[in-house]
């Protein structure tokens, strides 16, 4: 268990040699169950979301207004117990999240629509293994760009992000209707198509985050770049290989990897740098 003083957030008394030693630094204040909001509100014995992994911590809580069953002068001190669950205490940063990769795919989607205008969709006359090279050669760039530190051509990294992100959006779709069908598709159609995949890539985003407790804010955008050129790698010995794969997750998997990983990068430069 740790200890902290709620006002001061000062560590009351440090953890023994048989346990973790993370400190919690967390608002809190007497009153009703409400935890969906920060700072959180804990009253005496209450839990938090029973069958999910859950921290226990004791903490002195100090409040000036007079407990109703208690006659004690003010100020008043009492200890209090609680189970918190710990995805309830980061609910605020998925929250956040899920607003930088919307507002990420919304540039995205604005871009692809934007050309769809100007090209139509001349890209669907395009194979899955051109889209592969094509996404290639923009995280390549990318990189090369951070490993030399100069760059000659005024284009900087976030709109070879972009396109990575469209270009395997588009692969996906090639994946779905393949080259045979109708080349042309309409404003609508294109956006349907686009938003179906852009989407179902934010749901997998959302269930690793779960997992993986927002991992990736912690990772080098180099470390992202890289990533996205091992995925690409995986794609073109899947391609070579006519889709077979004996273990390994398919061709959709990792366009879907490159999307969030390309996003990841996106949200580290728009909002963490900024």
């Amino acid at each position: 268990p740790v200890c902290f003083n709620c006002s001061s957030m000062e560590r009351n008394c440090p953890p023994s040699k048989n346990e973790s030693g993370v400190i919690f630094n967390i608002p809190m204040t007497a009153g009703t169950d409400r935890f969906r909001i920060l700072p959180l509100q804990l009253s005496r014995n209450m839990f938090f979301g029973k069958g999910s992994k859950t921290v226990t911590f004791f903490c002195i809580l100090v409040h000036s207004n007079l407990p109703p069953e208690t006659g004690s002068p003010l100020p008043c001190v009492e200890t209090i117990r609680a189970r918190v669950n710990l995805i309830n205490i980061h609910m605020s940063g998925n929250q956040n999240t899920e607003k930088e990769f919307e507002h990420i795919i919304s540039l995205c989607r604005d871009i692809f629509l934007t050309k769809m205008k100007d090209y139509g969709t001349a890209w669907r006359i395009l194979r899955t293994t051109s889209l592969t090279d094509q996404i290639y050669i923009k995280a390549q760039r990318i990189r090369s760009i951070d490993d030399k530190g100069v760059q000659k051509v005024e284009e900087g990294v976030k709109p070879e992000y972009i396109g990575i992100i469209n270009y395997s959006v588009m692969a996906l779709i090639q994946l779905e209707l393949g080259t045979g069908s109708k080349l042309e598709l309409t404003a609508d159609e294109g956006e349907e198509l686009y938003n179906k995949y852009i989407y179902a890539a934010r749901d997998l985003m959302l269930n690793k985050n779960h997992d993986y407790g927002e991992a990736w804010r912690n990772m080098r955008i180099s470390s992202l770049t890289d990533i996205i050129l091992m995925k690409l790698l995986r794609v073109k010995q899947i391609e070579d290989n006519k889709g077979k794969t004996f273990i390994s997750e398919g061709l959709d998997a990792n366009y879907y990897d490159i999307i969030n990983y390309a996003i990841f990068a996106l949200i580290r430069l728009e909002y963490e740098n900024s």
